[in-house]
């Protein structure tokens, strides 16, 4: 099989990016070529171009382009709106790029970029796309076009449970923020996004057979699209950043990783919400109070408040936190202000346990560090995720209280449950499990490298039975 070309389109914002990094490694290590077509609209903020320019460095082995894209017509829109708009007033760009490589074998699609599927079509190119979420999600997504029709709307329902076939009941409230409203402009583009989703020739998804028998049996047998064909689902993960030793491959190795190394091992808690999790000052003040009662070692990364933060993007932890509390515990705990490197704390083996928000790549990292979690879910598919992890997976377990507010008894009591009890024990061991299984997934022979050879045979069919040049 010769060497492929892959153009690779992530969605916009960090969160999105990254991702698609690391598709694009896992192509290359396979001996492809892969361009990642970046759109910078002007009305972003810096961070994206900075992101792609940190990226870039540590990856020189991977081609970005950005691609210009005017700036979203209604600024006013809801976030999601405003992304789907740019995507698609992007599509020129797009166009233009794609006819200007020598050859484009495929294109694959952050599930953001639904409009994408337009320009794919017009120039004759497959297009799939890359879920970097759990299939979980995807099989909810896939049937809620059909299914949100005929029930009142999420917010409405509260704790009640919603059924799409083949998952575990969802209490209406875990659905993510932007479809609690059926009548709202959000819900709007994500259920006409999801209906799109089966335009695709596949959906690559960033998991593994073993952690997700009863969504991938869900979508194979086609009961989430009703009266269309599912598209095929390749489970080709877990893709994870490696860590890079600790300095993601450019500067100094981060303060806290040395401060980790002097602590006995499985013995530290590690906080960290993703590149969006800012707390109130009241819920900083929980937290803090919490970890100190608990009596265990912490790793904390800890943000503004969202009403601070262009006032002070870094955090006044003096004033935010209890008084005293950084003097009394700072023998046993380190606050980091707004970032760590992740990837290289997660598989650190002074951390015994991860508060998380249930973001999908903090998950996977998890595993792969057979390290148990505790969900603090905050946004986007968080609260599904949570389900999932907490019910189906068994390898995480939930803070109580997060919908609104966590008190510091609740992190206390779950902080010492993974730390002391018997059945923090059994999680632990579910996730050496879990960790074997990831490992032997993407081992030759394992279940996601079979389904990436699939998914490059499928695509073999297609460019023998159509010619894959872009004119």
């Amino acid at each position: 099989m010769g060497k492929k070309t892959f153009v690779l389109y992530p969605s916009l914002g960090v969160g999105h990016l990254i991702p698609m990094v690391e598709l694009a490694k896992h192509l290359l290590r396979h001996g492809q070529g892969v361009v990642i077509a970046v759109v910078d609209p002007p009305d972003t903020d810096a961070v994206s171009a900075d992101a792609v320019s940190r990226l870039a460095a540590a990856n020189p082995a991977i081609a970005f382009r950005l691609l210009p894209a005017p700036a979203s017509p209604d600024l006013g829109a809801h976030p999601v709106k405003c992304s789907l708009d740019t995507l698609r007033l992007a599509n020129p760009a797009l166009r233009d790029f794609l006819r200007s490589l020598p050859a484009v074998d495929a294109l694959l699609l952050d599930m953001f970029c639904i409009d994408a599927l337009d320009v794919a079509t017009e120039l004759g190119v497959p297009a799939y796309f890359f879920f970097a979420s759990a299939a979980g999600d995807l099989a909810v997504f896939l049937n809620m076009p059909y299914y949100y029709p005929t029930v009142p709307s999420f917010r409405e329902m509260g704790k009640a449970l919603v059924r799409f076939p083949g998952m575990p009941p969802i209490r209406a409230l875990d659905m993510p923020l932007t479809v609690q409203d059926k009548e709202s402009d959000p819900t709007k583009v994500r259920l006409y996004q999801f209906k799109r989703i089966p335009e695709a020739r596949g959906v690559l998804v960033n998991s593994f057979d073993w952690l997700e028998p009863r969504a991938l049996i869900a979508l194979e047998d086609g009961v989430c699209v009703p009266g269309r064909p599912t598209p095929r689902v390749y489970c080709i993960g877990p893709l994870v950043n490696d860590g890079n030793k600790g300095n993601n491959g450019i500067g100094e190795r981060h303060g806290c990783l040395a401060w980790l190394d002097a602590q006995p091992k499985r013995s530290v808690v590690f906080l960290c919400f993703g590149s969006k999790g800012a707390f109130s000052a009241a819920q900083l003040q929980e937290i803090a109070c919490g970890l100190e009662s608990s009596g265990h070692r912490f790793l904390w990364a800890a943000r503004s408040p969202p009403e601070e933060q262009s006032q002070f993007p870094e955090p006044d932890l003096e004033r935010l936190l209890p008084a005293g509390f950084l003097e009394r515990t700072r023998d046993r705990g380190m606050v980091v202000k707004n970032w760590v490197p992740q990837a290289e704390v997660v598989q650190h083996e002074a951390v015994g346990a991860f508060v998380t928000h249930c973001g999908w790549n903090s998950a996977l990292e998890a595993i792969m560090s057979g390290l148990p979690m505790i969900c603090w879910p905050l946004y986007a598919e968080q609260g599904l995720n949570k389900v999932f992890m907490v019910e189906e997976m068994k390898i995480a377990v939930a803070l109580e209280g997060y919908e609104e507010f966590v008190k510091a008894e609740e992190v206390d009591a779950k902080v010492r449950l993974v730390m002391e009890t018997e059945e923090g024990k059994m999680l632990r061991e579910r996730l050496a499990v879990a960790r074997e299984k990831a490992l032997e997934a993407i081992k030759e022979g394992g279940s996601s490298e079979v389904a990436f050879a699939e998914f490059l045979r499928d695509l073999e069919k297609t460019s023998s039975s159509e010619n894959g040049e872009c004119k």
